[in-house]
């Protein structure tokens, strides 16, 4: 490992996926002076030379192994189906001195997944920005994604404070409110907050499309600013959504199934024309939305010239 200077946090970082949060990082460790140089892996080899060509990291590799005992931090940023396999090829190359972490919407199973090998040495302090738009790929990167929004990091008892230290401080340095919480607490708050709305809008979404399909109306065409707003996150990339959903498995089940209950509540509602019970919920999740807008989770993804050239 080369020897860092004084005014970075790290001397080199390497991200594995250059994806929106992969590339929004990239961009905000530059930007931010956090790091004297960003190196990026993507298995594609279009990604890696759109990361390269548009400066979004300093160089890429083509194969993870590649020079990473030299790294700093690594910061995973690929779906979660490909942990397990990341874990096995970094393992046998890093030392203690590298620090691990990820960006991860579900945190329990990658967990356990990191705690089976035998080989590692270095330490892995898992996290995750609460950050992101339905856009995807390097193109969609931008360095004020994390402004103003939460990271949390879920510790494991392994961690040493140090390290969850340096990682907090990167963060903080990238304009993020900083966190830390259990595992299993992160993992049910983000299934009732952000992995169930993620599985109803895509689910609304087929839906409408089955029903236009069965009475050949333009329910799509003809949506409302509602449902265009409701559906937005639907457009997310699929790939990232399909293992957040299967990685957060009984967390989400739990929500599911309640609100199941609360669902076939107001069908009863409507069915018996009971309009006390319909506006009683209403009056209460009005106060609720409003009590979320002025704790500051309301703050709109402003475009900032991602359309431009860099």
């Amino acid at each position: 490992m080369t020897k860092k200077s004084n005014k970075f946090l790290f001397n080199e970082v390497l991200i594995i996926g250059i994806g929106l949060i992969g590339s929004s990082i990239a961009l905000s460790l530059k930007k931010n002076e956090i790091a004297k140089k960003v190196i990026g892996y993507s298995k594609t080899e279009k990604t890696r030379k759109i990361a390269k060509k548009k400066n979004i990291v300093d160089a890429v590799i083509n194969k993870i192994s590649d020079r990473i005992s030299e790294i700093d931090l690594i910061i995973i940023c690929s779906p979660l189906s490909t942990y397990e396999k990341i874990f096995k090829l970094i393992d046998p190359h890093l030392s203690k001195k590298t620090i691990v972490t990820d960006v991860g919407s579900a945190k329990s199973l990658i967990i356990k997944n990191f705690l089976r090998s035998k080989d590692r040495k270095y330490d892995f302090i898992p996290a995750h920005p609460i950050a992101g738009t339905e856009q995807s790929g390097p193109n969609a990167g931008f360095y004020e994604l994390f402004i103003d929004r939460w990271c949390i990091i879920t510790p494991i008892k392994e961690n040493k404070k140090r390290n969850i230290n340096i990682i907090k401080k990167m963060w903080k340095m990238m304009g993020s409110n900083v966190e830390i919480m259990a595992p299993d607490r992160h993992d049910q708050t983000m299934a009732i907050t952000s992995h169930l709305p993620h599985l109803i809008a895509y689910n609304i979404v087929s839906t409408a499309a089955d029903i236009e399909n069965v009475t050949k109306s333009d329910v799509i065409k003809y949506s409302a600013s509602g449902f265009r707003d409701f559906t937005r996150i639907a457009a997310s990339d699929p790939t990232m959504w399909r293992d957040v959903l299967l990685n957060n498995k009984d967390a989400l089940l739990e929500v599911i199934s309640r609100f199941s209950e609360d669902l076939s509540m107001l069908q009863k509602a409507i069915r018996w024309e009971d309009g006390d019970t319909l506006y009683k919920l209403f009056s209460k999740t009005r106060k609720i939305r409003n009590k979320i807008i002025d704790a500051g989770q309301d703050v709109p993804v402003p475009d900032f010239g991602r359309s431009k050239k860099r």
